[in-house]
């Protein structure tokens, strides 16, 4: 038996056998496991297990640690072992009950926004390429100035930075429809309906070049190019509404009528009663969360990166997966990640002076690959398997955030994409920004380093923890 095989098998075992587990999902970093009995679980024994980094219920699920790539392995060996194997918006579905109204919602956004991030990763990638490759410093290198860009060349980048946000209602709607349990595919041709070029380009309409098409005389009809939350609210009223009609309609007229009605309906809908509002209650969201971050004197970062991996361990930080798209698709940056990456990195720091400054050898394994798990963007080994743990580490890389977060709203640094940060979250700053994206990041581990390193930790707190 290999070793993944028997870590599997050990935790099967210490959760209370395969008939305690109903079904297995993962994520980026945790093998997520719904379970029948929370009682049988041997949380001890679970802590314990080779590889495994830390272990918690949330959101009606049993998640346990074991980072990234590992977790995947983990997955498999236990879906080996007889486990049912399901997706992560199967298990929300059994969970529904599970958390407040409030975390259920944000969860939802989460399952919504989730599938989408990968293409504004690239995206975001594809914009900080091009702000190294047009810097003149670096034009300079090869004798070349920005007047001698190929205009053909400049096309082509905006076809790789533009594309992602001019349809992104139609990523939106198909995400929508497929969480809400409608036809992912009626839902991607709505959102394209959204976008039309029959329709007054957003952007035109925004810069004064073009003007809405006014129905009634009062209701502005506008393509919605870049919007999300008239999109999001299409494509949930959009996946109740069909499955209301196919439960409704002859199943030898389902093909032809569900979509038929489906998209006729959601689309007059959309372009007349939900894009207007909606629309306007995205700017004025939009317009709040921006003069947040602009509050002067570095309070937002201090503020923002202070709080972010709290707001974490509650599980509901996916709600501004919403907000840090908004900020991409209306002004072309978003501080917010320069923020939060400093948050991040901190929890790396703390984890690290622990690691170094143990003699435990077990806890020297968890917590080094767990701050190097941190500075590549990913904070649950780290927060759950080492910092909370102990809890003055965690307190402490939460003051290194804020000071990190409060330099980073000095700087005014803004990444040109979303979702990567500390390590890999550097691609989003070539544009003239990577010296000071540094120094805010090394500001913040190193406070939250020293820190935990004077006051946060000692082994005699190991020693507490296992008497308790």
């Amino acid at each position: 038996m290999s070793e993944n095989s028997q870590i599997a098998k050990d935790l099967i075992e210490a959760i209370g056998g395969k008939d305690n587990i109903i079904s297995a999902a993962h994520c980026a970093t945790r093998l997520r496991l719904m379970v029948k009995d929370q009682d049988m679980i041997d949380q001890e024994r679970v802590e314990n297990i080779q590889k495994v980094k830390g272990a918690f219920f949330n959101s009606g699920q049993y998640q346990v640690i074991f980072g990234t790539g590992t977790v995947n392995r983990m997955y498999d060996e236990v879906v080996k072992l007889g486990i049912s194997g399901s997706t992560k918006s199967e298990q929300a579905q059994e969970a529904v009950k599970a958390g407040s109204g409030f975390q259920r919602a944000v969860r939802t956004f989460g399952d919504v926004f989730v599938p989408i991030i990968p293409a504004l990763v690239a995206t975001g990638l594809f914009m900080g390429l091009r702000g190294l490759v047009m810097q003149e410093q670096i034009l300079g290198l090869f004798g070349l100035t920005p007047d001698d860009i190929s205009q053909n060349f400049i096309l082509f980048t905006e076809v790789l930075t533009d594309t992602a946000f001019v349809f992104l209602p139609a990523l939106v709607a198909w995400s929508a429809f497929r969480v809400f349990g409608g036809n992912p595919t009626i839902g991607l041709v709505l959102g394209l309906m959204l976008v039309s070029p029959s329709l007054p380009n957003a952007y035109s309409v925004a810069s004064g070049d073009v003007d809405p098409i006014k129905i009634f005389g009062f209701i502005p009809v506008v393509g919605y190019q870049g919007s999300v939350l008239p999109a999001f609210i299409t494509g949930f009223v959009g996946a109740k509404l069909e499955r209301w009609i196919r439960k409704r309609v002859p199943e030898v007229l389902d093909l032809i009528v569900t979509p038929f009605l489906t998209l006729l309906v959601m689309i007059t809908l959309a372009l007349f009663v939900i894009g207007p509002i909606f629309h306007s209650a995205e700017n004025i969201i939009l317009s709040i969360f921006k003069a947040i971050l602009e509050w002067p004197l570095g309070i937002s970062g201090l503020i923002i990166g202070g709080l972010n991996q709290l707001i974490v361990v509650t599980g509901v930080h996916h709600i501004f997966n919403m907000l840090e798209i908004q900020l991409l698709e209306a002004f072309g940056n978003n501080p917010y990640n320069a923020i939060v990456t400093c948050s991040v990195a901190a929890q790396g720091g703390a984890a690290l002076a622990v690691g170094l400054k143990t003699k435990s050898a077990k806890l020297k394994a968890l917590a080094l690959p767990s701050s190097l798990s941190a500075f590549l963007g990913i904070t649950e080994p780290a927060v759950f398997g080492v910092n909370l743990r102990y809890f003055k580490p965690f307190v402490f890389a939460l003051v290194g955030g804020g000071v990190g977060g409060f330099l980073s709203a000095i700087f005014g640094l803004k990444a040109t994409g979303m979702a990567i940060t500390v390590i890999p979250g550097t691609l989003l700053y070539l544009n003239g920004q990577i010296l000071l994206y540094l120094l805010v990041n090394i500001v913040a581990i190193g406070t939250a380093f020293i820190l935990t390193w004077l006051f946060g930790f000692s082994d005699k707190s190991v020693k507490d923890l296992n008497k308790n």
